[in-house]
């Protein structure tokens, strides 16, 4: 080989990213295969890079004996001397090899080993490279859909953004840039496979990390992230600088700092909150817009039940309860919500649930007193046009239910207590009749 081989190894490591050392082994061992392709295995050989001239060498080591048996591993001492003088019987003398007498066939070899060896440690710097970032956030270039998953060009590798963690309502098109958040890292039979995701909780930190200084310097510590992706997150924040407001940091000059965060996540709504050690008050934090009267902490079963003023309590909830899952997700813990009303109501049933009849219709009674005018007019309406109290149950649900059942049972008391009197009245009447009847019989 007179070609210098330094050259082309410095641009393939420089294109490829791939370690030095490892693309000489690489060669080293594609022309000893080369070498013992041609030989057939007979001979014990060696192959060596020499940095200062750029070539492999290849070495064939035989030893030194009296009378030579194997000719292919033996050698003469005398035909020894005269290539080594110093040379002594059970030593072993390695002579360079001439490789541009390799045929064709091992030179085709040696390409293919090389090929094979080239791939082999691309992908492992690939998987090396990616593994070491997990966590991060990348940007690549769509280059085509398969089966619903995108595949995205990160540059020297593709990498996959499954279908699952796409937020629903974003497309994109080939050639469009996507920002994402590597979540797995794995080695697969066809090379490293980079996983990323749009919807992990790990994108929004990683974008306020590189919108907000303070986070970067670790001085605001974000403590906790929920997201429901493509519709609304929230984060909880906390600062270890009393001097710097963790939302006015997270928020920034008229917003801008968390607009940039939303541009990116297309318009997902951030609530931005301050973090405290008091699970109570970290709740009703988390539970913001809404507006919090009492809470009640179980630390045993990590639960708190949470009670709001009557408006306040479909705010609390949320649309579809998305407002008390995120704020649930957010804490650790299990959050049952409450209105002042129904809580008062199953305050009594527990305060008259071990008296007689007479005390539980008086509970009864004065928790009925406590509903709203219209909520209690509502309920009577509807006891009228039903025909039996199954009927008024069947048509309502949650507090509604209670209320109008509630009243169904007023109504009927009412209707009975009706009827007595007009019993009473009719026998008033009989006996007067008969009276009157008497007396004239008498007369």
């Amino acid at each position: 080989m007179n070609i210098n081989l330094n050259h082309i190894i410095d641009q393939v490591v420089k294109d490829k990213g791939i370690d030095r050392a490892v693309l000489v082994e690489a060669l080293e061992a594609a022309v000893l295969s080369a070498a013992n392709k041609k030989y057939r295995n007979t001979r014990d050989l060696e192959a060596h890079f020499n940095d200062e001239i750029g070539e492999v060498e290849v070495f064939e080591f035989v030893t030194v004996v009296d009378e030579v048996e194997n000719s292919y591993q033996e050698i003469d001492i005398t035909e020894a001397q005269e290539i080594d003088p110093d040379v002594e019987i059970g030593d072993s003398l390695g002579m360079k090899m001439d490789a541009s007498s390799f045929s064709r066939i091992a030179a085709q070899t040696a390409k293919q080993v090389i090929i094979q060896k080239v791939r082999e440690a691309e992908r492992e710097g690939v998987y090396n490279e990616f593994k070491g970032r997990l966590g991060e956030l990348v940007n690549g270039i769509v280059r085509r859909y398969e089966r619903g998953d995108l595949i995205i060009d990160l540059g020297r590798t593709e990498a996959l953004l499954p279908h699952r963690e796409q937020v629903p309502r974003e497309n994109y098109r080939q050639g469009d840039r996507v920002r994402a958040y590597i979540s797995d890292v794995r080695m697969a039979t066809k090379g490293p496979q980079i996983i990323l995701s749009r919807t992990h909780p790990g994108l929004l930190i990683e974008l306020f990390r590189i919108e907000v200084p303070e986070v970067a310097e670790g001085i605001v510590e974000i403590k906790a992230v929920s997201r429901e992706p493509g519709s609304r997150a929230k984060i909880a924040v906390s600062s270890n600088d009393p001097d710097v407001d963790p939302i006015g940091a997270c928020v920034g000059m008229r917003g801008a700092r968390v607009q940039n965060v939303v541009s990116e996540l297309r318009g997902e709504k951030i609530d931005i909150i301050n973090w405290t050690p008091d699970i109570a008050r970290f709740a009703c934090a988390a539970l913001s817009p809404a507006e919090v009267t009492r809470v009640y902490v179980d630390s045993e079963e990590q639960s708190l039940e949470i009670i709001v003023p009557d408006d306040q309590l479909s705010l609390a909830i949320g649309k579809k309860g998305q407002n008390v899952r995120l704020a649930a997700k957010l804490t650790g813990w299990k959050i049952d919500i409450m209105s002042e009303t129904r809580a008062a109501e199953a305050e009594l049933e527990e305060l008259t649930g071990a008296g007689n009849s007479d005390e539980e219709s008086a509970g009864t009674e004065a928790a009925a007193g406590l509903l709203s005018a219209m909520t209690a007019k509502d309920a009577i309406a509807a006891v009228k046009e039903a025909e039996s109290v199954e009927d008024v149950a069947n048509m309502t649900e949650g507090e509604t239910r209670v209320t109008v059942l509630r009243a169904s049972e007023a109504r009927t008391a009412e209707l009975t207590d009706a009827e007595n009197a007009e019993i009473v009245d009719n026998t008033e009447i009989a006996e007067d009749v008969d009276n009157a009847d008497n007396t004239e019989s008498a007369e």
